[in-house]
Order: structure tokens, then sequence, then C-alpha cells
């Protein structure tokens, strides 16, 4: 019999990665963290016994509650929101089962430092097109949807991370660990170091590093995400407007390489995939 207010591990699969997934909120104690320092993809960290200090912050928003095993921590602080008036489901058998089901995990070594509100920050080149919008996309929808994205002039970015406790991302410089790597792009590096290697995002991966890299032969879809990009870098010139309609961008192209590669103009269906 399914336990009450709880989501399996599959149906979150189906959530993670698109723009209407909840917020997810990891409860693990220190030790536990300690022992398995992996975030399901998009999970953030917060401590189970301040749950009454910061559940006001979720306001509007619904959460899937995660603990090692679905029981008393997870299963606890969703009720908690949930008086709060916040919809809150905990994860059916927490961490554990998401690792038996062989999805990937975000080393939280990997990530930066969170700044006071637990956001992490990326200073990157102003002026977008490609890699630059791709990369913030694939951070919100799977690593950190608070994220903060600051793009300032290409000489300031190493200097700006230093100040503003980010990390530098996509610029030319040997002391930059998150850009390009031989024919790789900044997206397939994060990809990659990330531990987000999907079908789906390798899928995504290619058809971005073709058009960050002047291939649009790569693959065929390469041609149509430069012609997209460079349109949206003339209808906005303000790099965060921009940013806010390439998430709606990128949000199409993942759907359809999660979803609809085998799909035609003229076979419409619905049907779902599994996993992200």
């Amino acid at each position: 019999m399914p336990v009450p207010n709880t989501i399996p591990v599959d149906k979150l699969v189906r959530l993670i990665g698109t723009a209407g997934c909840p917020v997810l909120l990891d409860v693990r104690t220190d030790e536990d963290f300690a022992a398995d320092p992996g975030l399901i993809p998009s999970a953030v960290r917060r401590p189970w016994a301040d749950v009454a200090s910061w559940a006001d912050a979720l306001a509007g928003r619904s959460a899937v509650v995660i603990c090692q095993r679905g029981q008393k921590l997870s299963h606890g602080v969703a009720a908690w929101l949930r008086q709060e008036g916040v919809p809150a489901e905990s994860l059916e058998g927490g961490t554990e089962a998401w690792r038996a089901a062989g999805l990937p995990m975000v080393p939280n070594e990997k990530l930066p430092a969170r700044d006071a509100r637990g956001r992490t920050v990326w200073v990157t080149r102003a002026r977008p097109k490609i890699d630059r919008i791709a990369c913030p996309w694939l951070i919100r929808r799977f690593v950190d949807p608070s994220a903060v994205f600051l793009f300032v002039p290409p000489p300031e970015v190493e200097a700006v991370a230093t100040r503003f406790g980010g990390a530098p991302f996509d610029i030319d410089s040997p002391e930059v660990f998150w850009s390009h790597r031989g024919e790789l792009c900044t997206f397939d590096v994060l990809v990659e170091e990330l531990n987000l290697g999907t079908a789906p995002l390798q899928r995504l991966a290619a058809i971005v590093r073709g058009a960050d890299t002047g291939r649009p032969d790569l693959v065929p879809e390469a041609a149509g995400l430069l012609a997209a990009s460079l349109g949206l870098s003339r209808m906005y010139a303000d790099d965060l407007e921009q940013l806010d309609a390439g998430m709606l961008l990128y949000d199409a192209f993942y759907r359809w390489c999660r979803d609809a590669t085998d799909e035609t103009h003229n076979w419409p269906t619905n049907k779902p995939r599994a996993g992200f």
C-alpha cells in the first residue's frame, strides 16, 4: 500500500530538469551526508532541526524532502512544511533508493561554496550567446535552482569571482576549471564533472557543442540552436533577460532530447520515457 505524502523515485526522475520540478530538500544528518556526499540533481541541503526558520522561504512552492531512507527525518520535515502551507512529500526510500536505482548524484565537493543565502555564485563574460546560456540552464535545472549568475566584462571575470566568492566559467584562462577542454565546450565539462551524463543530457551536449564551437554539422539540431541563440542575443540587450528567455529555449531542446527524438511533425505522442 502506498504511504501517504510520498513520491516514488521513478516519478521524481520525470520532474527533475523541468521548470515545474518541486524544490528538493536534502535533510540528511551531517553524518549520513559525510558518508555519501552526493546530491540528487537540483537538491539543496537544509538542516532538518531548523525547519521552522527556513520553511517560510518556500511560500508558493512545493517540495520533496529527502533523507537517507525516507523515514523519520524526511517525513517529519515534510509534515512541518505542510503545516506551514507548503505542499510537501517525502522521497520513498530516500537517497538509498535513488542510488539503488542507478541514478546519478551530483558530487558536492565539485560545487562552489554557497553564499549567506545558500546559493552558488557563478561569474562569466557579458553578452552570452550559447555556452554561457546553456551552462546556467544546466546549473539551475540540475544543480542549484537558486544559482546566481554575474555577467561582467571579460577582463574582470576572475577578479569578480574572487571578490564575490563565485566560480568563474567559460573564460579562456588556464586557471579556470569550468571552461573549454580540447574539443569539449564548458557545457560538456559541467555534464561530465557533475556526473550528469544521462542519455538526454549527452544528446543535448552534442547540440550545444556543435553550435558553440563552429561545428553546426556535428548534429542536425546544432544549426537550429545556433540560429535561435544568435536571435536571442539580438533581441535582448540585458544579459539576465536573455538568460530568462534562454531558459525556455533550453527547456524545449531538453524535452526534445528526452522525450521526442523519434517523433515526427505528423506523429504526435506524449508517451513518456523513463529517466532524465
